[in-house]
């Protein structure tokens, strides 16, 4: 059983020049672990959602409510 290695004995390699540099003219060689889908799938969106902005208002609001009605009573 042999083992493959990914990377081109330098020996072997066309346009390689002595040490494994790459002589001036030449173009290296690309890399291929990279896939056809770089970057992002999607746009994102932009801001919040209305619904979960619509129930933090609601929350907001209760809350304020109850510390506006705690200090009248209190206040008596």
């Amino acid at each position: 059983m042999s083992t493959h290695h990914p990377d081109p004995d330098p020996r072997e390699t066309p346009g390689l020049g002595p040490g494994g540099g790459v002589p001036p003219g030449e173009t290296p060689q690309g890399e291929d672990s990279t896939g056809s889908e770089t970057g992002p799938r999607d746009l994102p969106t932009r801001g919040w959602a209305k619904g979960p902005a619509i129930i933090l208002g609601i929350v907001v609001v209760l809350c304020a409510a109850f510390f506006i009605a705690y200090a009248v009573i209190m206040a008596r």
